[in-house]
């Protein structure tokens, strides 16, 4: 299986339990440097032998995509399951105030990112005649408005709209298309920009993150169970479901979390 943007947070994370259950898995990151890091973390932490194997690749262009695929393939024999992860967040920053390069980069990263790796695991698998696509949600995925997050939350409701179409594009055909919703996960992903909010701000991203976030560790092991049994086309795999939201928030009133002690994350790919 190919995991794009897998060189540190939930991407790694999903690597790590693939390969604790044998699996073989391409693990990609931006620079040969990160890809390196993880490969040997992974290796250390799974002991995968030749199950494991790290490809650098930009996922914004669609040259390095296919060189992705195309590695992965001819070292597994084939592609069975390809996850589009990979993605970046912006600045907590209102829209008149963001930089028109960041509004590029946010976009080719998550939307582009998604869409080349999808119309290339598509033509790969459909090639081979099977394999399973997973698109990653986020917050913006539902419609819900963040303000200071318009960027990501946009790229996110977009790839939903992709995502659903191609459901439809692919019914009846040897490929499975669904989406994978791991709810809000401590990572250096969830926590960028933060440090740059008021410190009254900062508190009250803390407070909702207690109630409603998870580690790694915790949801990458069920995420992975649940694409293994998933069968279906279509299928949306999602670790934090309203109703669980709803009973964490009636939980906080008695049961305190504190996810931040001891956290430690990764540096941002470079």
């Amino acid at each position: 299986m190919v995991i794009t943007g897998s060189s540190r947070g939930i991407g790694k994370g999903l690597a790590r339990e693939f390969l604790r259950r044998g699996h073989r898995v391409a693990v990609n990151g931006r620079s040969e440097a990160s890809v390196g890091r993880a490969v040997a973390t992974l290796r250390s932490a799974a002991d995968p032998g030749d199950r494991l194997i790290g490809v650098a690749a930009e996922v914004d262009n669609y040259a390095q995509v296919q060189h992705l695929w195309d590695q992965s393939a001819a070292s597994f024999g084939g592609v069975d399951i390809w996850i589009n992860n990979a993605g970046i967040s912006n600045s907590r920053r209102m829209i008149g105030e963001l930089d028109p390069e960041e509004i590029i980069t946010v976009n080719r990263s998550n939307l582009l990112g998604t869409m080349f790796g999808a119309k290339v695991a598509l033509a790969g698998m459909s090639a081979q005649g099977h394999g399973h696509i997973y698109n990653f949600e986020g917050l913006g995925s539902n419609g819900r408005v963040m303000p200071g997050l318009s960027l990501y939350g946009a790229t996110k409701y977009a790839i939903t709209y992709f995502t659903k179409c191609m459901i439809k594009e692919t019914k009846g055909t040897g490929v499975k298309v669904g989406y994978l919703s791991p709810g809000i996960v401590l990572t250096h992903l969830s926590l960028e920009g933060t440090q740059s909010l008021p410190p009254e701000r900062v508190e009250q991203t803390k407070r909702v993150f207690n109630i409603l976030a998870d580690r790694v560790e915790t949801v990458t092991p069920w995420l992975v169970e649940k694409v293994l049994a998933d069968k279906d086309h279509g299928s949306r795999i999602a670790w934090l479901t309203p109703r669980k939201a709803a009973w964490r928030f009636m939980r906080s009133r008695f049961v305190k979390r504190d996810l931040f002690a001891g956290l430690e994350l990764e540096q941002r790919d470079a």
